[in-house]
């Protein structure tokens, strides 16, 4: 049964660029206020119950691993559909290229894909600290905070807390994969 069925959208085509991502329970669900310095990349445990009810057969319950993932996926070339494009994602991004780069975690038991690289300053954003935007002690969105100068984006919208950057923000779907939840994530589409 698919949750994420929006009457409003067409369905999805097969060539629309979508990618795995891994197993739900392979990503560290990040809780505000975890007792650390916040950053994507330190590593966390894992368990199963942040997104299904059983352990996936590749990950297993209690493993340390990054909070979050990075894949490189090069726009999709003229002439050659999105999926033939981005099937596979290289699992090693260059460090010092972040272009093309997709940076997938799950906060509050949400998923997130997000550009890798800060528009602001160039900076890859797996450094930085997931954070809930609140207003007189209630939760009204989520952000993450760039380290190298302090900038903030919405998680939801990809603004910028100062000056009129945005976050490219990228779609997520959870799929059935045989008793476990895949994550799915493609570039946003535009419209029009």
């Amino acid at each position: 049964m698919n949750f994420l069925v929006n009457p409003f959208r067409a369905p999805s085509r097969a060539d629309a660029g979508w990618f795995s991502a891994g197993l739900a329970s392979s990503f560290p669900n990040i809780e505000s206020g975890d007792d650390d310095d916040g950053s994507l990349i330190r590593p966390r445990v894992c368990s199963s119950s942040s997104s299904s009810s059983s352990a996936s057969p590749g990950a297993s319950v209690g493993a340390t691993r990054p909070a979050c993932k990075v894949f490189h996926v090069p726009p999709p070339a003229p002439g050659l559909s999105s999926s033939q494009a981005t099937e596979p994602p290289d699992t090693g991004p260059n460090p010092a290229d972040l272009t093309d780069q997709v940076l997938v975690f799950q906060f509050r038991g949400k998923f997130h894909a997000i550009d890798h690289k800060c528009p602001h300053s160039s900076y890859p954003l797996s450094d930085g600290a997931p954070f809930d935007i609140e207003d007189f002690g209630i939760a009204l969105s989520a952000g993450i905070t760039c380290p190298k100068h302090g900038w903030s984006f919405d998680l939801f919208s990809g603004m910028a807390d100062r000056g009129s950057y945005r976050l490219k923000m990228w779609e997520v779907q959870l799929r059935d994969a045989g008793g476990e939840q895949e994550v799915w994530v493609r570039r946003k589409q535009r419209m029009g």
